[in-house]
């Protein structure tokens, strides 16, 4: 346990810098930063390659978390995020508290509840929302798992986290669904 808790607190220190990181999460590897820090946001566009137009989830690692970010949770939230077999991002109007980097145009932007022990942990020590977008350059496949991470990813970022390195399981993305106003439900993928 001590290894892996090293490994939470060096990640978090990187990020609490302003760095960037690579780590597991309940779906896939993801880089990921203090959803907080603009110039990390930044930098993490900038090795993906991505356009700034497309916004990057955060994961947090609690509901309790939620209202800090989301000051009008739509009441069916709770429920779809309990009744949830498999990882579920919801995004969410009005978010605040995140870097502006990370908001659609119309300032909605999306939220995981990790039940992944290692980046549920991460959450909770940076004692805010962490960055999670796919260990990829934009346009190529998403890595299933750490090996098939592309040395472009492991060489742009300021810590890889050990944890789960291993691991052969092909892991699968979260779905994703639009809460809007009025409880207007809007699946953008299964």
């Amino acid at each position: 346990m001590n290894e892996f808790l090293d490994d939470v607190k060096k990640a978090v220190q990187v990020m609490k810098d302003g760095g960037i990181i690579l780590y597991p999460t309940d779906t896939i590897w993801g880089i990921g930063c203090d959803a907080s820090n603009s110039a990390a946001v930044r930098r993490i566009f900038e090795l993906k390659q991505r356009s700034d137009s497309k916004s990057m989830l955060s994961l947090i690692d609690s509901d309790a978390k939620l209202p800090f970010y989301v000051p009008d949770i739509p009441d069916v939230a709770y429920d779809l995020i309990d009744l949830s077999e498999k990882p579920l991002t919801i995004i969410y109007d009005n978010v605040r508290h995140i870097a502006p980097e990370l908001l659609a145009d119309d300032g909605s932007a999306g939220f995981r509840i990790t039940k992944e022990a290692f980046s549920r942990e991460l959450c909770r020590r940076l004692g805010g929302a962490v960055v999670s977008t796919s260990a990829n350059i934009s346009g190529q496949p998403s890595a299933a798992n750490f090996s098939e991470i592309s040395d472009a990813i492991r060489n742009g970022v300021d810590y890889i986290v050990k944890y789960r390195q291993t691991e052969q399981t092909r892991a699968v993305a979260s779905s994703i669904i639009k809460l809007g106003s009025g409880g207007l439900v809007k699946v953008i993928r299964e």
